[in-house]
């Protein structure tokens, strides 16, 4: 066990390293979440309704942190098929490290990653006027939340990774993640969708954790109806769960059976 932690810790710093080196896609990823929080935030706010007219920065930053989450399946995919491609995974397996500590290496950097982009986002939302109206309680439940979104979602960017291995595979993520992260509540609330599309948006896993960080956060939910908000708490802990169930075993398959 010590030694599966000290070759993922040996991953992870590798990981890092490129990203000191190779600045340009973490800074580029968060310069555009950035970009999306203050063009919803300060241009097209001002036409945006709630439902029960709360303000829509309260509305707004939980939910672009949840996608800001989600957006990160992109990094992680666009490494792992880059490792693939070039053989740096088939190296790894030659080499006596099991493939936990490979695993371990590449979402220990993604999880510090996401901490550093969450950090970023909260500053620039609190910027532009979003405040938190909760203890530090909840509000660490909702940060953790957040996280725990995000450690799912790894494992479909990996696996997405060492499977597509090509020039489109960042072409069919970007399909993946902008469905999903539209027809959910992130940006509006259901409400004011179509009806066929609202019980889409109502049971995105991103609606689950959006919903669940407003909670906690004592921010305007954009929700009427009072069950969603009191099962919010459980989806945003279960839709993450069913993910790494599903996708977790997919990666390590996908690993195992990786060619070059």
């Amino acid at each position: 066990m010590n030694a599966t932690l000290t070759h993922a810790w040996v991953l992870t710093q590798r990981e890092l390293l490129h990203w000191v080196r190779q600045p340009m896609m973490p800074v580029f990823n968060l310069a555009f979440s950035m970009m999306l929080l203050l063009m919803f935030g300060l241009l097209f706010g001002g036409a945006m309704d709630v439902p029960g007219g709360a303000d829509y920065v309260s509305f707004l930053v939980p939910g672009m942190l949840t996608v800001t989450m989600m957006f990160g399946i992109q990094g992680t995919m666009i490494a792992m098929a880059a490792d693939a491609k070039r053989g740096i995974t088939d190296r790894f397996r030659s080499l006596p490290i099991g493939g936990s500590a490979v695993a371990l290496g590449r979402s220990g950097a993604d999880m510090i990653t996401s901490i550093v982009e969450l950090a970023v986002l909260v500053g620039g939302g609190l910027l532009i006027g979003w405040r938190l109206d909760a203890g530090p309680g909840p509000v660490l439940l909702a940060l953790l939340l957040l996280l725990w979104l995000r450690y799912s979602l790894i494992w479909l960017g990996v696996f997405l990774g060492l499977t597509f291995r090509t020039e489109g595979a960042s072409t069919a993520v970007q399909v993946l993640v902008w469905p999903i992260a539209f027809a959910s509540n992130a940006f509006v609330a259901p409400e004011t969708m179509p009806a066929w599309l609202q019980p889409v948006a109502d049971w995105n896993p991103i609606s689950a954790t959006a919903t669940a960080t407003r909670d906690l956060f004592g921010n305007a939910t954009g929700v009427t109806q009072s069950w969603q908000v009191d099962v919010s708490t459980w989806l945003a802990i279960a839709w993450p769960l069913v993910i790494t169930l599903v996708f977790l075993p997919l990666s390590a398959r996908a690993y195992r059976r990786l060619r070059r």
